[in-house]
């Protein structure tokens, strides 16, 4: 963060310095008081399970210059506010408005799927042409954005922001906090369907992004979306389209997958053609690079240093298509962060297209699908014996109707689809089973925390 001293952080979130003048803040603004450092601003946050203002002392005890709370606390300097979640967006809006005007560079981010992993992506091929925040995971609420803005400082050139939406209004207030000058929208799904309650509203919801852009910054649509197509008349900002039609502004050409399900394609953009071999896995991850290429573009790079930087671009977040081999031979592939309909099927893809012996699919729940989450199951699962899984293990009483629509679809119940209570029961099933050349998927609701079986999994190969 830019250096401001304990008033300056109270001029810019309308709170009350106590403890005296302290001494500026120096590093970096948290909320774990477990991270907190010499230098740093520590925002007192109440939670469910643990209130900040517990951690005041220890904070203090770790060096931080200050604290951003509701309630004072002799050990240090505290700038005192009613809600520090709305006043750490204040605070992030002010010293974004700083360094906006100073020339940096937002780009923002969203869409019902592929966020972080297109976030990772664009961070790398920026950091190719000047410095860059956009951190690792998914810091895309009210917390997270305002953290991820407050990350930069005078040195930094670009910074990414990934924008999340549990409803109407969310993705314009945090636009409010750091607007955007270029803006993403990846697709329309059905990811938090039952908070939203149908795809016309999640659209609505997605496309605040683009409205907050302004006169002369670029809205970059996914054209085969049709709903975030629709979106460009939503928007005053110039429109940049992607997308594998001959008609999209920036696309992909000649894509073919190799061996370990990586993505090659040629990247057609600016009247030019560059080769692009991706490092993610999955074919999915051609739209995200695509829509990373053209923000990039927007932000001034050159197709040929684009695509240069995408084919080296890492896989950063975790539990995102983590594939990893045991001792064995037996291939994990850990995409536990989380799943809705179309990035279940996306990870499906990605795992009928990986050589194996066999292939096993490891299916959590899918949460907040509303009214049509049954249905939605069933359809996974027939999906599933219709993509050619050798192994289907639903995991808890949300997953049934995997099972029931791989075992409609031909997925003999009992050896080819098996229904377990819990990730105990699946890591036994999987014990029994599992043989080298095996390839298996991990993959559910973040909720559902089957990363930790994946985790089970290759520790359990670690043996061999």
């Amino acid at each position: 963060m830019i250096r401001l001293t304990p008033a300056e952080v109270a001029d810019l979130t309308g709170g009350e310095l106590t403890g005296g003048p302290g001494t500026p803040v120096t590093g970096a603004v948290t909320v774990d008081s477990r991270t907190a450092g010499p230098g740093d601003l520590f925002v007192a946050i109440p939670g469910e399970r643990v209130d900040g203002h517990d951690f005041l002392g220890a904070a203090a005890a770790a060096g931080a210059a200050a604290a951003l709370c509701s309630r004072p606390d002799p050990a240090l300097p505290c700038v005192l506010v009613d809600d520090p979640v709305a006043a750490l967006g204040r605070l992030a809006a002010g010293v974004h408005a700083r360094l906006a005007a100073a020339g940096l560079v937002t780009l923002g981010l969203t869409g019902s799927s592929g966020k972080t992993s297109t976030k990772d992506l664009l961070g790398q091929v920026l950091a190719a042409a000047g410095e860059t925040v956009s951190p690792p995971g998914s810091y895309n609420n009210d917390i997270g954005l305002p953290l991820t803005a407050l990350s930069a400082d005078e040195r930094t050139r670009f910074l990414v922001l990934e924008l999340g939406a549990r409803g109407l209004g969310h993705i314009a207030r945090l636009c409010g906090i750091a607007r955007p000058d270029i803006g993403v929208v990846l697709n329309v799904g059905s990811a938090h369907m039952g908070e939203f309650g149908s795809p016309e509203v999640i659209a609505q919801a997605k496309g605040e992004l683009v409205e907050a852009l302004p006169d002369g910054g670029t809205a970059v649509l996914n054209a085969d979306d049709p709903r975030v197509l629709g979106m460009a008349s939503r928007t005053r900002a110039r429109v940049v389209t992607t997308g594998r039609s001959p008609e999209a502004d920036v696309r992909a050409t000649d894509v073919a997958l190799d061996e370990t399900a990586r993505a090659r394609f040629t990247l057609v953009a600016g009247g030019e053609e560059h080769p692009v071999a991706l490092r993610v896995v999955g074919e999915h991850q051609v739209a995200n690079a695509l829509s990373a290429a053209a923000a990039a573009l927007a932000a001034g790079l050159a197709p040929g240093q684009v695509a240069g930087a995408l084919s080296a671009a890492e896989p950063r977040s975790r539990w995102r298509m983590e594939v990893q081999r045991r001792a064995d031979g037996v291939t994990v592939v850990n995409d536990a962060y989380n799943a809705n309909p179309e990035s279940m099927r996306a990870a499906l893809a990605a795992l009928t297209g990986m050589p194996a012996t066999r292939r096993v699919a490891v299916l959590g729940g899918m949460a907040e699908l509303g009214a049509d989450a049954v249905a939605e199951h069933v359809r996974l699962g027939r999906d599933v014996a219709a993509a050619g899984i050798d192994l289907v293990v639903a995991v808890g009483p949300d997953a049934a109707g995997i099972a029931d629509g791989a075992a409609e679809a031909g997925l003999g119940a009992g050896e080819e689809s098996v229904l377990v209570p819990d990730r105990a029961a699946a890591h036994q099933v999987l014990a029994e089973v599992l043989r080298p050349g095996d390839v298996v998927l991990v993959k559910a609701s973040r909720s559902y925390a089957l990363e930790l079986l994946a985790a089970d999994l290759l520790d359990e190969g670690s043996d061999a």
